[in-house]
């Protein structure tokens, strides 16, 4: 049997298998670059967030794209958050497709320079016309379809764009299926949200209609136009609505026609593999045949340029074409994450021909011919499996392309809960279960009613066949979208997210130790992802809660030790890591995980709107349906930093979250409770925590003085109640988002609460709003938390248990920063440091990470059985804040 080999941790930086980068690029502070370093080779438009100190942007300045060799490039700009004094907190910004702005360049105050060719939107009788300058789009008010053509060059190249999908009443293979229905998009709202003169967007909303009248599945699909741009990217989101006990989705795509105008040999159709790898053939192939038709031609073919006329041919060859077959169907699929096929048939009714296969393809394909046709693909393709690209009818005068994001050929999707509940039919059964498992169960709660997923696509809409380096190309861009990011330094010193952080810092052995562990964190967890295989349709995004050291597995299949939903907030960890690092792999793990939980773990619609749902095997499989897992304190970091529409909506959907407190309540279990003044009870930490996230997140985005005077008069009841935070749970009234202060003198203190965000959002509202005895409430809290038990006898009256002392050392240490408390400080490091055991590993003192290898494990795994996702989420952000607060007493 092989053996567990230990290795150290600075053995294991060789960087994330997310992305492939292990060196952060050098980003100059005062410019934005590339989150990846180098500019993208596809130039296809691009949005992104940028942050501004108070008072340093108003409302009235305009602002200009300037690059290092001193040209001014156009750019659009819009606010995304404002200042308490009005000034501009956060700005969106676009440039123009095909522009070069090099790896460093600049926004500033300035007169803008106008796009060459700005994108054009013309509404008309049922019709909204986009013309980018290059290409033009007709988008219907209502219908079947999201778009109705495609131009280029005043020619259609594709039209007809759709939803597409199957749904059957059966998932056992054993039991007959007796019913398979088609369903189709159907659009019932078009609203121009932007139009230019740079960026463009169109959103459609709607619902799918079966065969047989159904409506479900309710869909956003947002367009997005670029100036000079001759693609447009789609951002399509849908939320889960069957009964999931009937209805199991057997495909979903995006379908639409492209018209064939070429000679059959001057066709093409193209799927782009990993490592730049690309199947390229045409449907009538002219290589490899007994005659040759010559060298010419062949490489015009394979090159995917128009071939000489037939009299330029080896006439051996031309009068004899027509015996060569025409290969009219072609698909990839990627079933999961490891491995796809290729193949291809003459035509329906007869056989498929295994092409080829490769491990992880990009999801980018092209039907065309060497006049023009449709480049398209699907970010994070392989994954989100099970997926799948069909091209049909390449042979004929009109093509047929469909991109699944659920694979017709994988078995249906299937999202009932993964256990009966037997034995489990009373709250004191399921609290029982509890103690086992991990697992808190309820009938009825288990459902994926409501939960989203969000799949983005791009279709380009090409004049020509692309060059094999061109289609490769666009591959990297689709498949992994280029985004736009600021120097750490400008993060920092602009002061938002309540600037909770330092810069990375090495200049002694205890703070190289620190830092040390903070970026082998993230290096370990891509690993993981990877080595564990953390994809998914359902999964991506989201990493496991705790590992099994015995089986060398994390808890996949466990109840509450499987997949985290943002348990302890491993999201705040991964973005305050990226904001002081600049590290282009923080930042995709950060993202993925957000992309996933702001759809999968928060339900949109439904009895649990509103709420998230807390660590499953399944996302929605607990049934703690809580404020702590939907709350906006997780995703308004995207929204900032990348100026992303859906995550938008989802911080639009939680602004009155609080709401789901009379329809839920998440301490219903639990016996003996105490009464609160009001109709609904309100966690002082993790529900007032989401809360103030939500109506802060509101107020910074809107401008808007009602989301200021509901924090402002929740802090003064929490401020002015003489147990402040250790009050534990106040009364909450949702109609007029009151809090309502409880009696005095019943202390009730959880080690939960500060570990969801709410250390970070009182940063920011000590920092924007002047509520002095919310401050003192709060900073009261911070000493006695970890403090001595006389003392928090002389304190409240009584000791209370305290768990997650390190975490909570960044408590001790905010109040020592704030009140220039040196002995505060080092007792916050001492507390950081216990207990001994966790101080040498994070240390690297001992050799605590293990290398396993088969037959121990199925494949090769490396491992720190001692830590969990708690751990590391809570960690990190201690020592994060740590460092930034206190540093000079390290």
């Amino acid at each position: 049997m092989a053996a567990s080999l230990p290795l150290t941790l600075q053995a294991l930086s060789s960087g994330c298998a997310t992305s492939g980068s292990s060196l952060v690029p050098t980003r100059q502070a005062g410019h934005l670059s590339w989150l990846e370093g180098d500019e993208p080779a596809a130039k296809a438009g691009t949005t992104w967030g940028q942050p501004w100190a108070e008072g340093e942007l108003s409302v009235n300045d305009s602002l200009c794209l300037n690059t290092e060799d001193g040209r001014r490039v156009p750019l659009q700009s819009w606010p995304t958050a404002y200042w308490p004094d009005g000034s501009i907190k956060w700005t969106a910004h676009a440039v123009p497709a095909g522009v070069t702005l090099g790896k460093q360049f600049q926004v500033t105050k300035g007169r803008n320079a106008a796009p060459e060719r700005p994108v054009r939107v013309t509404s008309g009788a049922g019709t909204i016309e986009i013309d980018t300058g290059r290409v033009k789009v007709s988008v219907p008010t209502s219908g079947d379809y999201l778009i109705r053509s495609m131009t280029r060059d005043d020619a259609m190249v594709a039209r007809n764009a759709r939803l597409v999908g199957l749904v059957q009443d059966q998932v056992d293979p054993s039991e007959p299926v007796s019913r398979v229905e088609t369903f189709q998009s159907r659009t019932d709202r078009v609203t121009i949200e932007q139009e230019g003169p740079v960026r463009a967007v169109v959103k459609i909303e709607g619902k799918h209609k079966a065969e047989s009248g159904k409506e479900w599945l309710p869909f956003t699909v947002r367009l997005y136009f670029y100036s000079g741009a001759e693609s447009l990217r789609i951002s399509h989101t849908f939320i889960y609505d069957l009964d999931d006990q009937k209805d199991f989705i057997r495909g979903l795509g995006l379908r639409f026609d492209v018209l064939q105008r070429d000679e059959l040999y001057d066709r093409h159709v193209r799927f782009v593999g990993e490592n730049d790898g690309l199947w390229a053939e045409s449907p009538k192939g002219i290589t490899g045949l007994r005659q040759d038709p010559g060298k010419v031609v062949r490489e015009a073919q394979l090159a995917g340029r128009k071939t000489p006329p037939l009299s330029e041919w080896n006439p051996r060859v031309t009068g004899l074409l027509h015996y060569v077959p025409v290969w009219n169907d072609f698909t990839l699929s990627q079933l999961n994450a490891n491995g796809f096929t290729i193949k291809k048939r003459t035509q329906s009714g007869h056989a498929w021909i295994n092409a080829d296969q490769g491990r992880r393809a990009s999801g980018v394909a092209y039907v065309g011919g060497a006049s023009g046709g449709v480049l398209f693909g699907m970010r994070d393709f392989w994954q989100l499996h099970p997926v799948q690209v069909d091209v049909r009818n390449a042979g004929r005068d009109v093509s047929e392309a469909t991109l699944w994001f659920w694979s017709p050929e994988a078995p249906p999707m299937d999202v009932r809960f993964y256990h009966d509940g037997m034995g489990q039919e009373t709250y004191e059964q399921q609290l029982d279960a509890l103690k086992i498992t991990y697992e808190d169960y309820e009938p009825g709660f288990d459902t994926a009613y409501g939960v989203a997923r969000t799949t983005d696509f791009v279709l380009c809409v090409l004049s020509a066949t692309p060059s094999r380096t061109e289609t490769v190309n666009w591959a990297k861009e689709i498949s992994k979208a280029a985004q736009v990011v600021a120097a750490p330094e400008d993060y920092l010193k602009s002061g938002v997210f309540g600037a909770l952080w330092s810069l990375p810092d090495r200049s002694s052995t205890r703070k190289k130790q620190i830092e040390d562990r903070l970026a082998w964190q993230v290096e370990h967890y891509c690993r993981q992802v990877d080595q564990h295989h953390w994809y998914g349709f359902w999964d991506y995004g989201d990493v496991m809660h705790t590992y099994d050291v015995d089986r060398h597995v994390w808890r996949y299949d466990i109840g509450g030790y499987a997949w985290d939903n943002s348990e302890l907030s491993p999201d705040l960890w991964l973005w305050y890591s990226f904001l002081r690092s600049g590290d282009p792999d923080t930042f995709r793990l950060a993202e993925a995980m957000t992309r996933h939980t702001r759809d999968v773990d928060i339900y949109h619609l439904g009895r649990f709107r509103g709420l998230g749902t807390r660590h499953n095997v399944q996302h929605w499989g607990c049934s703690a349906k809580q404020l702590r897992i939907s709350t906006a304190a997780y995703r308004r970091f995207h929204y900032f930093l990348t100026g992303d529409d859906r995550t938008a909506d989802v911080l639009d959907e939680v602004i009155d979250a609080g709401e789901a407190l009379r329809r839920v309540d998440p301490t219903r279990k639990l016996p003996n409770r105490e009464p609160v003044p009001g109709p609904d009870r309100l966690q002082v930490g993790t529900d007032w925590g989401s809360v103030a996230a939500n109506w802060l997140t509101a107020w910074e985005r809107t401008g808007d003085d009602q989301y200021r005077d509901r924090l402002v008069s929740a802090m003064r009841t929490i401020g002015r109640h003489p147990d402040g935070f250790f009050a534990g749970t106040y009364g909450f009234d949702a109609d007029t988002k009151k809090l309502l202060a409880p009696p005095e003198g019943d202390i009730e203190v959880s080690h939960l609460s500060s570990v969801f965000g709410l250390v970070e959002i009182n940063a920011e509202l000590i920092q924007l709003l002047d509520v002095p005895e919310y401050k003192a409430a709060w900073l009261r809290y911070c000493r006695l938390y970890n403090a001595s038990d006389e003392q928090k006898v002389a304190a409240v009256g009584r000791a209370f248990g305290t768990h997650l002392e390190a975490p909570h050392s960044r408590l001790t240490a905010y109040a020592a920063a704030q009140e220039g408390d040196a002995t505060l400080a080092k007792r916050a490091w001492q507390e950081f440091q216990l207990p001994q055991e966790f101080a040498r590993q994070w240390t690297g003192d001992f050799q605590a990470i293990l290398e396993v290898k088969p037959p121990q494990v199925l494949n090769p795994v490396v491992e720190a059985p001692w830590l969990s996702t708690n751990d590391a989420s809570q960690w990190g952000l201690a020592a994060i804040q740590n460092l930034a607060l206190i540093a000079d007493e390290l």
